[in-house]
C-alpha cells in the first residue's frame, strides 16, 4: 500500500539531494574498478603522496593503454592531478579527495572485505565479582590511584574491550592489562604536567613514550609499535590503540608479531594479552612524548609539548604478501629512523 503524499516532504528532508546524488555515484562508478582502488590506494601511500604511470603499470599485467584508460577517468572524475616532468608523468590525489580516500582506504574497504567485524556483545555472565577484584588489585598495587578512581578504570575498560566485540573468553585478563596501562598512563601524565617548565620530555631523564595510533588498532599500529618494541627493549615505552578498534589483530599482522617475538615485552604482559586491538584514550595521548598516526585522521587531541608525526603506510589487511612484507619493511625503516632520533647515542 502507497504511503500517503503528506510524508513525502518528511522523507525528502533525510535523502541526499537528487543533483547530490548524481554528483556522488558518477565518482563512485569512476571507483568501482580494483584496478583503479589498488592505483588509489598506492598513489594515497607513496612516500610523497605520487607516483609515474610507469610505477603504475607494475601493479598489473594489463597493457599500458590500458592502464592509461584507467588513469584518465580517475582524472576525468576528478580524483586524480597529473603533472608531466621531463618523460614522466606523475599522478597524484587531488587534495579535496584526500581525506574522503582515507575513509574509503581505512575503514569502508576493511569493512568490505570482512576485517572488521561487526561487534557481538557477549560477556561474562557474571563480570561484578571479578572486576570488584581487578580494581582491588590495581589499587593495592597503584597508591597513588584512589580505588574509586580503579573501579571507574576497571568498568570503563570492560565495556570498552566488550563494544569492539570477539570472543569473550579472556576479557577478563585483557580488562585487567588495559586498565593497569591506562592507570600508568594517567600517572605519567599527572607527573608530566606537574613537572616543572623546561623540563623537557626527551631530555635523557626518563623513559620516552611512544604511541602509535590507526584506526583499527588491528594493523599498522600494532606492527609499528612491536618493531619499536623490538628494536629499543625497554628504552622506550610502547603504545599503541585504534580510534575504532577492531575484535582482533589481523591474521597477517599476527603472523609477523608472531615472527619479531616481542621479547621486550615479556615481563609485562602473558600470551593472552601480549596483542589485542584497544581504544584510544586521552590518557596515552597526554603520556605521550611521540604520537604517531596512520590513516587515522584527526581523532588524536593536539597537545602543547606533544610531538606528532603522520605516517602514510599502506593497511596489510587488505595488502597482497608482496605489500604486507613492503609494509613491515617501511614501518621497520621508519621505526628505526624515530628511534635514532629519540636515542641518538
Amino acid at each position: 500500500m502507497p504511503a500517503p503524499a503528506a510524508s513525502t516532504p518528511a522523507l525528502e528532508s533525510h535523502a541526499i539531494g537528487a543533483d547530490a546524488a548524481s554528483a556522488v555515484a558518477s565518482t563512485l562508478k569512476a571507483l568501482a574498478d580494483p584496478l583503479r582502488l589498488r592505483m588509489l590506494s598506492a598513489i594515497s601511500t607513496s612516500a610523497g603522496g605520487e607516483v609515474t604511470v610507469g610505477e603504475l603499470a607494475t601493479l598489473t599485467e594489463v597493457s599500458q593503454p590500458t592502464v592509461s584508460h584507467h588513469l584518465r577517468v580517475l582524472r576525468e572524475s576528478g580524483l586524480l592531478a597529473a603533472d608531466r616532468r621531463g618523460t614522466s608523468v606523475w599522478y597524484r590525489v587531488e587534495p579535496v579527495y584526500r581525506g574522503a580516500l582515507s575513509t574509503l582506504l581505512d575503514r569502508f574497504a576493511p569493512a568490505a572485505v570482512g576485517s572488521l567485524e561487526p561487534p557481538h556483545l557477549t560477556g561474562l555472565a557474571d563480570a561484578e565479582p571479578a572486576l570488584d577484584h581487578l580494581a582491588d588489585s590495581l589499587a593495592e598495587r597503584f597508591p597513588a590511584t584512589p580505588r574509586g578512581e580503579c573501579v571507574r578504570v576497571v568498568r570503563e575498560s570492560y565495556t570498552a574491550l566488550l563494544r569492539r566485540g570477539g570472543d569473550p573468553t579472556h576479557l577478563v585478563p585483557l580488562t585487567e592489562h588495559f586498565a593497569r596501562q591506562r592507570i600508568i598512563d594517567a600517572e605519567r601524565a599527572h607527573a608530566l604536567e606537574s613537572a616543572p617548565a623546561g623540563g623537557g620530555a626527551l631530555g635523557g631523564l626518563r623513559t620516552p613514550q611512544v604511541l602509535f595510533v590507526c584506526v583499527a588498532n588491528a594493523g599498522r599500529s600494532q606492527l609499528a609499535a612491536a618493531l619499536l618494541r623490538h628494536h629499543a627493549g625497554d628504552r622506550v615505552a610502547v603504545r599503541s590503540a585504534g580510534s575504532a578498534p577492531a575484535p582482533d589483530v589481523h591474521t597477517t599482522v599476527r603472523t609477523l608479531l608472531a615472527e619479531l617475538g616481542d621479547a621486550g615485552a615479556a615481563e609485562e604482559v602473558d600470551d593472552v594479552t601480549r596483542f589485542y586491538p584497544k581504544p584510544l584514550t586521552d590518557d596515552a595521548v597526554r603520556a605521550a612524548d611521540v604520537v604517531v598516526t596512520m590513516g587515522c585522521g584527526d581523532v588524536c587531541p593536539v597537545l602543547p609539548g606533544t610531538r606528532y608525526e603522520d605516517w602514510t603506510v599502506g593497511d596489510p589487511a587488505l595488502a597482497s604478501p608482496a605489500g604486507v612484507a613492503a609494509i613491515r619493511d617501511e614501518l621497520d625503516r621508519r621505526v628505526r629512523a624515530l628511534l635514532a632520533d629519540l636515542l641518538p647515542a
